[in-house]
């Protein structure tokens, strides 16, 4: 029985509350409801005959990876219906941010960045602004990164993103955190952010589909 696979949706830059992750959430609890034996009208035949609820994969691309990372981190403090449990999270490329620059990140002008004002527009009332632990999940009182609902954990980085030095930040975090989940980090040289969506055939497009591929399987 094949693997269901959950690529979170991309719907991130028109709202101003944390709806966003809400839908989220309420979507991945209607799919694992179906591991539910009911009469519920409310039910996907696909997914009642062929989904694998026991390898439940969540992740998504830039702004899906960030969703990602949250909802995980809402599995390891809620439970999913009928007892599902996430095996595995993807996060490619995804987007953190924060008011303290690290590595190569731009250290003037940073509330002019447009990653800094994408954030501003997505969710202008989000406590703590910036650093609210749902773009930036690193650092000193954020909640521990050990909580995060998955066995395993995919982080892609492009060498060229601007969100690269972010990215390898979140992983480290997340080994140094306790997670007691495997935990790999993907990094392609020489491409920028989401490369392999814009050229899929080149040979590091090929590349990071065929690792994700691995991954999933």
């Amino acid at each position: 029985m094949a693997a269901f696979v959950s690529d979170l949706p991309l719907r991130f830059w028109n709202t101003d509350t944390s709806a966003t992750y809400e839908d989220c959430w309420a979507v991945l609890q209607w799919v694992a409801s179906h591991k539910i034996q009911d009469d519920s009208s409310n039910k996907e035949p696909w997914l009642l005959n062929y989904g694998d609820f026991d390898r439940v994969y969540i992740g998504g691309d830039s702004a899906g990876g960030n969703i990602a990372h949250n909802i995980a981190m809402q599995a390891g403090e809620e439970s999913l219906n009928g007892g599902v449990k996430i095996l595995g999270a993807y996060l490619v490329h995804p987007y953190f941010w924060g008011s303290i620059p690290i590595g190569s990140e731009p250290t003037e002008k940073r509330e002019k960045n447009l990653l800094h004002l994408a954030w501003e527009f997505h969710y202008p009332s989000a406590p703590g602004g910036i650093d609210n632990p749902m773009v930036n999940p690193v650092g000193p009182g954020k909640p521990s990164l050990a909580k995060l609902g998955c066995s395993r954990l995919l982080v892609c980085v492009a060498e060229k993103d601007e969100l690269r030095d972010r990215g390898i930040s979140y992983f480290d975090a997340v080994k140094e955190s306790g997670f007691g989940g495997e935990v790999e980090l993907f990094e392609v040289k020489g491409e920028a952010h989401e490369f392999h969506l814009f050229n899929p055939e080149t040979e590091n497009g090929k590349k990071m589909l065929n690792y994700l591929a691995s991954f999933l399987k």
